[in-house]
C-alpha cells in the first residue's frame, strides 16, 4: 500500500473507495432531455480512468416535476433515468471508481417558466434574489409528494446499480425548511430546531425505508450560512450533530456559505484571488464533533492540500472538483511519479459561469466534456515532421505543446521577451495572477517534448520559411482596436497601456467597455489600485454582461469600495482635447442624444483587430491557402484541403489572429486543428 495517504482506501460499510480522493457533484449541463446518455457517461468515466476513487454525478439531480431541470440537470422523476444511470454506473465502475448522485428539490432556488410551468415551492412564501421567483408557501399536500418523490427517486437510483447518494441541503428545499431566513412556518415544520428539521430527517428516513440499511445515504449540507439572516455555525454544528443522530446517514459532505445571491455563491465556491481552502478546518470541526465521515471541496486545487486535509484527518475524503475538470487524471499522474504534469486548476471559475451560458468548460482544457471527440491523452503521430508555431500566447503554446506531444519537431517564433501574450496582461493584476498557470503548465510540458522557443524575433516569412515546416500555426494575436471611433483614437489609451505599465492611470478616467468581459473589468481593478477615480461607460445595458455570476461579485466588491460610478447604454464616438483635458462625446441611441463627459483620461476596451500580416504573407505559398476545411473541423478529422500542387506546408491561424474571443476559444482551436496532423 502507498505512503500517500491520499492512496489508503476508505471504507464506507459494504463499499472500499481505493483512495480518498473525490470529484463533489456538480452539473455540467451535459444531459439530453435530462438523461445522462453518452456525453455524461464519458465525462464521468474519465475522472475513473484517471484515477479518481469516487465521483459524485447529479449535481442537483431533481426528484419533482416543480423542481425542473434549470441548468441541465439530471431528471430522476422519469423512468427511463435508470438506463442511463445504470450504463454510468457500469463504465465508471470498470475503471475501478466508486459513483454517486447528489439528489434534490430545488425550493425556491429556481425559475417558475421552466419546463413544465409549476409553481416553485418552499416552506414559506419568499422571494430568492438569484432568481427572482416568488415561491408557493408548501401545503400539507406539497410534503407529502416530494417527500415520497425522494424515495422514488432513491429507488431509481439503487436500481440503476450507484454506490450511494447525497441529498443536497444547500440553498434547496430541504435547508430552506432549516433556515430562519426562509422560514417561517408556524406548524410542525416551523419555529424551533426541530421543528425546522423535520422536513429533512422524514426525506432521509423514507430514502432509508426505500432503499434498505445497506445502500450508502449521506447529506451536502450546510453548516454555517454566513448570511446574518440565516443560521450560524453553532446553530449549523447541531443541525449536523442532530442529523447525524439520526442514524440515517452514513456521511457528511460539508460546506459554508449561502446560495440566495451571487455574491453569496461567489464566497460558497471561492475563485481566483481567494485564500486557499478557505473552509477545510471548519469541516474539519463537523467531523471532530460530529464523528461522521466528512467529505469537503472548496478550493482545494493543489495535490499538497489535498494530502494535508487527509493526513491531518480533518476529512475523510477530499474534493477537488475543479481541478478534476482541468485534469482528470490527478490521481494517474501521481501514481506514475508525475505530480509536476499535472495540468492546474486556475481558478477562473470559467467551468461553473459556462454552464449558465451553455454546457461547463474548462478555461484551457478542451478536452473536458468532448471526451468523445478529444482524448485527453494524445497518441504519438505515424510521422515526425516539422511545426512552426507563430506567437505563444495561450493558442500558440497549446498548438505547440500538442504538436510535441505527438512527436513532432516544434519551433515557436514569439516576438515578446517571454511567453503569455494578453495572459500576461491579465495576471498583472495581483489578484487574477493564478492565470499565469495556464502559460506555466504548457511551457513545462513544451520544454518535456523538446520544443524550441525563440523569443524577442519578430518573425517573417523568410524566418518561418527557412525552418522548412510541414505545418504552420499562426498564432499571433490582435491589437487593440480603436479604430471604431470617429476622430481622437490617438487621444485614447488602451487597456493594455494600463495593465502592462506602459501608460499611469490619471487621477479620474473613463473606461470605456464595449466587451462587458473580463478584460475590461481587469481594466477597472487596476485603475482603481493605482489611485485613478474611474467611471465606466458601457452601450450595455448593465455592466459585465460576459462574466459569470461566481466572478464578477469580486470586482463589484471592489468597485462598491472605491465608489466606482457607471452610466449605461452610451456608446463612444469621438475624443477631444479640452485644454489639459479630454472631452469624451456620447451617444445615447435611446434619447437620440449626444452626452459629454470630461477627464484626464479615456481608457478603451474594444477586444483586438486580427495581427495577420504575417498570415496572408504565407497564404500564397501553403498547399490550402490557409483554408480549413470546416466539415473535417466539425467532425474532429484531419484536415485534408490540399488546393495549391506548389505549396509546401499546411498553414492555419487561430485564436484572436482569426477574431477577438477568449482563452478558451484559442486553446479549443488548436486542440482541433493540430492533434490529428
Amino acid at each position: 500500500m502507498s505512503s500517500d495517504p491520499l492512496f489508503q482506501p476508505l471504507q464506507l460499510k459494504h463499499l472500499r473507495i481505493r483512495n480518498r480522493m473525490l470529484s463533489t457533484a456538480h452539473e455540467p449541463a451535459y444531459t439530453e432531455d435530462g438523461m445522462p446518455k453518452e456525453r455524461y457517461r464519458l465525462y464521468h468515466s474519465e475522472k475513473a480512468r484517471g484515477g479518481i476513487g469516487m465521483t459524485m454525478i447529479g449535481g442537483s439531480a431533481v426528484v419533482s416535476p416543480d423542481s425542473p431541470p434549470s441548468f441541465g440537470n439530471i431528471v430522476l422523476y422519469r423512468d427511463e433515468v435508470v438506463r442511463w444511470m445504470s450504463e454510468l454506473a457500469d463504465d465508471v465502475h470498470e475503471h475501478g471508481a466508486a459513483v454517486m448522485i447528489q439528489i434534490t428539490h430545488l425550493g425556491r432556488r429556481n425559475n417558475w417558466d421552466r419546463a413544465d410551468w409549476l409553481p416553485v415551492i418552499a416552506p414559506s412564501h419568499t422571494r430568492e434574489a438569484t432568481h427572482r421567483a416568488y415561491a408557493k408557501a408548501m401545503e400539507d399536500w406539497d410534503i407529502r409528494r416530494v417527500i415520497s418523490d425522494y424515495a422514488d427517486a432513491a429507488e431509481r437510483v439503487k436500481a440503476a446499480g450507484l454506490d450511494g447518494l447525497e441529498v443536497q441541503c444547500y440553498g434547496h428545499l430541504i435547508d430552506q425548511f432549516w433556515s430562519p431566513a426562509t422560514n417561517f412556518r408556524e406548524d410542525e415544520y416551523g419555529g424551533s430546531l426541530d421543528n425546522r428539521l423535520r422536513f429533512g430527517i422524514e426525506v432521509c428516513q423514507a430514502i432509508r425505508d426505500r432503499v434498505g440499511p445497506d445502500f450508502l445515504v449521506g447529506a451536502r449540507l450546510t453548516c454555517d450560512e454566513d448570511f446574518k439572516r440565516g443560521f450560524g455555525p453553532e446553530e449549523g454544528l447541531d443541525i449536523a450533530k442532530k442529523m447525524s443522530a439520526t442514524g440515517l446517514l452514513d456521511f457528511l459532505n460539508v460546506i459554508r456559505g449561502h446560495t440566495d445571491t451571487h455574491e453569496g455563491v461567489s464566497k460558497l465556491i471561492p475563485n481566483m484571488g481567494s485564500p486557499s481552502a478557505p473552509h477545510l478546518d471548519f469541516s474539519g470541526n463537523i467531523r471532530a464533533e460530529t464523528g461522521m465521515p466528512v467529505f469537503h471541496a472548496a478550493r482545494i486545487q493543489d495535490v499538497a492540500t489535498a494530502r494535508h486535509a487527509i493526513e491531518s484527518g480533518k476529512l475523510d475524503m477530499v474534493g477537488m472538483t475543479r481541478a478534476h475538470i482541468a485534469d482528470p487524471h490527478i490521481m494517474a499522474k501521481i501514481s506514475r511519479g508525475e505530480e509536476d504534469r499535472i495540468r492546474p486548476c486556475v481558478g477562473m471559475g470559467y467551468c461553473i459561469d459556462s454552464i449558465y451560458a451553455g454546457v461547463a468548460s474548462c478555461i484551457h482544457n478542451a478536452a473536458t466534456g468532448r471526451e468523445a471527440t478529444i482524448p485527453h491523452v494524445l497518441e504519438k503521430a505515424p510521422q515526425r515532421r516539422k511545426v512552426v508555431v507563430v506567437g505563444a500566447g495561450p493558442g500558440g503554446l497549446e498548438a505547440a505543446r500538442i504538436a510535441g506531444e505527438r512527436g513532432h519537431e516544434v519551433v515557436v517564433f514569439e516576438a515578446a521577451p517571454r511567453a503569455g501574450g494578453q495572459i500576461l496582461l491579465a495576471a498583472a493584476l495581483k489578484r487574477r495572477r493564478e492565470i499565469i498557470g495556464i502559460v506555466d503548465w504548457r511551457l513545462a510540458e513544451c520544454e518535456k517534448f523538446g520544443v524550441r522557443f525563440m523569443y524577442d524575433h519578430y518573425a517573417e516569412a523568410e524566418d518561418v520559411l527557412a525552418e522548412n515546416p510541414d505545418l504552420v500555426i499562426i498564432a499571433t494575436g490582435g491589437m487593440p482596436d480603436s479604430g471604431f471611433l470617429d476622430a481622437g483614437s490617438e487621444l485614447a489609451t488602451s487597456s493594455w497601456d494600463i495593465l502592462s505599465g506602459a501608460e499611469k492611470a490619471a487621477r479620474d478616467v473613463i473606461l470605456f467597455d464595449d466587451q462587458g468581459t473580463h478584460a475590461s473589468m481587469t481594466t477597472a481593478e487596476a485603475l482603481l489600485n493605482q489611485g485613478a477615480a474611474i467611471e465606466i461607460v458601457t452601450p450595455e445595458r448593465s455592466l459585465a454582461t460576459e462574466i459569470g455570476g461566481t466572478s464578477y461579485p469580486a470586482y463589484f466588491r471592489a468597485f462598491g469600495q472605491a465608489g466606482v460610478k457607471f452610466a449605461l447604454n452610451l456608446r463612444l464616438e469621438r475624443i477631444e482635447k479640452s485644454g489639459n483635458r479630454l472631452t469624451a462625446a456620447f451617444f445615447d441611441e435611446y434619447s437620440k442624444e449626444y452626452v459629454t463627459k470630461e477627464t484626464e483620461q479615456v481608457v478603451i476596451e474594444n477586444g483586438v483587430m486580427p495581427f495577420d500580416d504575417l498570415y496572408f504573407s504565407l497564404k500564397p505559398s501553403s498547399q490550402n491557402l490557409g483554408e480549413i476545411g470546416q466539415e473535417a473541423l466539425l467532425d474532429h478529422r484531419a484536415q485534408d484541403i490540399g488546393e495549391n500542387p506548389d505549396g509546401s506546408f499546411r498553414l492555419f491561424r487561430i485564436g484572436d489572429a482569426v477574431a477577438s474571443r477568449n482563452i478558451h476559444a484559442a486553446i479549443y482551436e488548436a486542440m482541433r486543428l493540430v492533434k490529428d496532423f
